[in-house]
């Protein structure tokens, strides 16, 4: 199973992200998770320079809550999806992030052989997405930078969504129920659509 969680800051991406990757048995790919490691580490074999040497690129846009640009992105995903534990599947969240980063994604795959089976999308009203974010505690969650990921959120989501459902890819989830029901409406859905 191929996935990509889509949502906002704080619509409970992480966590369904983590849920399906356990339901599934597949491994979670987490550009956050990611980003974070590319910019915090320096070990010296070859996959991690090429990770690091991405992260420095990366970091400037990082702290300021800006998207990371798709070129770096797209290097990130190459790399990670190229890794041998993702054989059998995995759940993406935090990518794409733009319309351009989706159709890379496809291109990618195709050249693999391989598909995408769905977007899902977890969609929550604007002051649920801002009081959930500032209610958690990671570094980068500050007011301003929460705000300015909102609206980046919603000038880049939509033509994603646009985008995947031309395709008949796009699942949406109601994100603001707890979030036994919101997996238990993900399977529901993966269910019916195969």
């Amino acid at each position: 199973m191929k996935l990509v969680i889509l949502g906002g800051s704080g619509s409970g991406k992480s966590t369904q992200a983590h849920r399906l990757c356990k339901y599934f048995d597949v491994p979670l790919i987490s550009t956050g998770e990611i980003l974070r490691t590319a910019i915090t580490d320096n070990k010296s074999d070859t996959d991690h320079r090429e990770l690091h040497n991405l992260g420095k690129n990366a970091q400037a846009y990082v702290v300021k809550g800006e998207l990371v640009p798709d070129e770096i992105m797209i290097e990130f995903m190459k790399l990670r999806l190229s890794q041998e534990d993702v054989n059998s599947g995995w759940v993406l969240e935090g990518y794409p992030r733009t319309a351009f980063q989706a159709e890379e994604l496809d291109f990618l795959l195709d050249s693999w052989q391989e598909k995408l089976d769905w977007a899902i999308y977890l969609q929550v009203p604007e002051a649920v997405m801002v009081n959930r974010s500032l209610g958690r505690s990671l570094p980068d969650d500050q007011p301003e930078i929460v705000q300015r990921r909102v609206e980046l959120f919603y000038d880049c989501t939509i033509p994603i969504l646009e985008y995947y459902d031309r395709r008949r890819r796009l699942l949406t989830i109601n994100g603001d129920n707890p979030p036994e029901q919101v997996q238990h409406n993900i399977l529901s859905l993966l269910n019916h659509s195969k």
